[in-house]
């Protein structure tokens, strides 16, 4: 199974609106002979690439997937047919499918006569690679993870301005493989303005990767001539509102599926307030500064019971720099 939450992580940032899924195939024997992965919409589901590598090794083998095989027919047949059709004597699952059209698939294959069994890793799953669809399907509308990079004292720029740089190369680095795998980056106006942020995932030399994702800048003014987001090196959508609620509409309906808030305070703290933030990614640096710009700005907050209250997933260091991943604890 962690062979397919491999697989799914490696193609996630490519598949939306549909899920990353990983599959693995194992012959009788229980050796792998088959691995697959969601392919761009309209292409093979996991299940599918991996049955296709696993040839007529996969009969009476085991399939091992990430999420519940769907039972629909969409752009593609339904990943169920295929599993019966390459004679696969056992499936096990992560997660089931939540979706109304695709749920359902262990019951095609339980009455088939395949045995199925769901449940293996489903929390690392749900916190992985599905994390974000999972969300979307739930609400109606992307995922957001708000990510900065601050001191100690919670600074994300010295007195004068400068921020470059606060966070430690291997933070950095993080960065750009979240980028990476994001459907879309957001900055607010302001952000560009100061900061003129490229919105692009590079590797560790600076080149950029094949694929990026959207560059999103909010504001109502325009964006500066010559700013990096609008180099023509990545996709830009410049979206004219401070609303957070319009921000999300408009990209859940261009497919947008997971969403990376980069900043700055402003705007963080205007999703903050409306509710929108699903994830908060800290990285915080052994430094204090004492005076400069704040990491969160105003976020609808008066009195401490009206704190905006979060669950720590996890504490990593990076680098030098301690690595916090935290949820909001909602009702």
């Amino acid at each position: 199974m962690r062979t397919a939450i491999a697989r799914a992580e490696a193609a996630r940032g490519t598949t939306s609106p549909n899920p990353a899924v990983g599959a693995v195939v194992l012959d009788r024997s229980g050796a792998v002979v088959g691995t697959g992965a969601t392919q761009p919409p309209g292409g093979p589901h996991a299940e599918v690439g991996a049955l296709a590598e696993a040839g007529e090794r996969a009969r009476g083998g085991t399939a091992v997937v990430t999420l519940e095989p769907c039972a629909h027919h969409g752009r593609t047949p339904p990943c169920t047919g295929a599993l019966l059709a390459a004679g696969v004597a056992r499936v096990v699952y992560a997660v089931d499918d939540p979706h109304d059209l695709a749920a359902g698939g262990a019951e095609v294959l339980r009455a088939a006569g395949v045995r199925v069994e769901g449940g293996l890793l489903a929390e690392e799953v749900r916190r992985g690679p599905l994390r974000a669809w999972l969300h979307t399907v739930a609400t109606g509308r992307p995922h957001v993870t708000w990510k900065y990079a601050a001191t100690l004292d919670g600074r994300v720029a010295a007195a004068d301005g400068t921020s470059r740089w606060i966070s430690s190369p291997e933070s950095r680095a993080e960065v750009h493989e979240l980028r990476g795998k994001v459907d879309a980056v957001v900055a607010g106006l302001g952000t560009v303005h100061a900061d003129d942020p490229a919105l692009t995932a590079r590797d560790a030399g600076g080149t950029p990767r094949a694929r990026q994702p959207l560059r999103v800048v909010v504001g109502l003014g325009d964006i500066p001539a010559g700013a990096k987001v609008a180099d023509g090196s990545a996709e830009t959508l410049h979206l004219r509102t401070h609303d957070p609620a319009e921000v999300l509409a408009a990209l859940g309906a261009r497919g947008v599926v997971d969403v990376l808030l980069e900043g700055g305070p402003t705007l963080a703290g205007a999703f903050a307030a409306a509710g929108l933030l699903d994830r908060v990614l800290a990285h915080l640096a052994p430094s204090l500064l004492g005076a400069g710009a704040q990491a969160l700005g105003d976020a609808g907050v008066s009195t401490i019971t009206g704190a905006h209250r979060l669950r720590v997933e996890g504490v990593t260091m990076s680098g030098p720099d301690v690595r916090v991943s935290a949820v909001p604890v909602r009702d």
